[in-house]
């Protein structure tokens, strides 16, 4: 992977600490960012150095072991190849996610003289100050000028993944009425999905298909391989469409909530919970073992908003704003792009740099 120049608007790096949530999250703010009608206010913007491909950093242990963004020597924490992709031109915008990517946010915004936009994902355990801007969600604790809140996590579905999915399980489209996604997660730091939430979880499921309901089940890599088989059981039991690997066929996420009623969402990730809730779906959160203060937090942030309830009564409809979180994010970093690199003048469309295009 080699930095490029470029004249076709702001350079961006992204960069995660290789847990795929945080990937996620990254990749979902800079698809918001990347939308034409909000690439079209900072395509004027010269930046140099862009890397089209993510950029995943592997800190080592000792500096790994230490809080914060204030690493000594933060480079020879780094693997040799890690250390060469670290190298100028720095980037327009910088978009990192992850406590261990915060002190290289933190270093580049230094390397750079201020120049690259530094934005750090989820809580840095640091000052925020050492960040231009730091987004995180509302059942975090911190707080500060340059801090932006969200609601559940930044997901974002750009229109042409929406119209593929659209296209590739079109036959959905006649099957809506009464249909309900169901997300399963898995296994993390605070729950676990246990022998009794999934006998729990699947008595209620079975009372809703018993009631009508057509369920599509779908499976993360965190499922455990025994609930992945119960399910299955279950599904083929009640006649209910079931993915959990490519075995099963292409895959079916991203159509599911396009062409479902409600969802019903494992109660361990914020990115899933987030996802149903962008699709406006009514969310119904369902009950692992465990928990934690700050998913107390994130599920009550969720149903405050309206966009959840718990899986506690039988599948029911309501309606709510849909939540797009990333889209507010990209709209501010749009904002302070735009203080740094204001639009030129234009006298004329001729003098144009950056062209709508046609079908706008």
């Amino acid at each position: 992977m080699s930095a490029s120049d470029s004249s076709h608007g702001p350079s961006i790096w992204a960069i995660s600490d290789g847990r795929a949530g945080n990937a996620a999250q990254v990749r979902a703010i800079l698809a918001a960012l990347s939308e034409t009608r909000r690439w079209l206010q900072i395509g004027h913007i010269a930046g140099k150095g862009h890397r089209a491909e993510p950029l995943t950093l592997h800190p080592r242990p000792p500096w790994t072991w230490l809080p914060g963004a204030s690493w000594p020597l933060p480079l020879q924490a780094l693997p040799k190849a890690n250390r060469a992709q670290l190298v100028s031109p720095w980037p327009t915008l910088w978009v990192a996610a992850g406590r261990r990517s915060a002190p290289y946010s933190a270093a580049v915004r230094r390397w750079s003289g201020g120049k690259t936009l530094t934005v750090q994902i989820l809580d840095p355990k640091t000052d925020p100050e050492k960040f231009d801007l730091v987004i995180v969600p509302e059942h975090d604790s911190l707080i500060g000028a340059n801090v932006i809140r969200m609601t559940g996590s930044p997901t974002h579905f750009t229109e042409d993944a929406i119209e593929d999915a659209g296209q590739a399980f079109a036959d959905l489209a006649d099957e809506r009425g009464k249909s309900a996604v169901v997300i399963l997660g898995g296994k993390s730091k605070a729950h676990s999905f246990d022998r009794e939430s999934t006998e729990t979880l699947i008595q209620k499921l079975e009372t809703a298909a018993q009631t009508g309901w057509r369920l599509r089940i779908t499976c993360s890599r965190r499922t455990p391989v025994s609930v992945v088989a119960k399910m299955r059981q279950f599904a083929d039991r009640v006649g209910a469409s079931f993915w959990a690997n490519d075995g099963d066929g292409p895959n079916p996420y991203l159509a599911w909530l396009l062409y479902s009623d409600v969802a019903v969402v494992t109660e361990d990730s914020s990115n899933m919970l987030s996802d149903a809730a962008w699709h406006g779906l009514p969310v119904h959160i369902a009950r692992l073992k465990g928990g934690a203060a700050k998913f107390d937090r994130l599920h009550q942030s969720l149903i405050d908003r309206g966009c959840a309830r718990w899986f506690d009564t039988p599948l029911e409809h309501w309606e709510y704003q849909p939540l797009r979180e990333a889209g507010r994010v990209a709209d501010q970093i749009i904002e302070r792009l735009l203080e740094q690199y204001p639009q030129p003048e234009i006298e004329s469309f001729d003098d144009m740099k950056t062209v709508a295009p046609s079908w706008l």
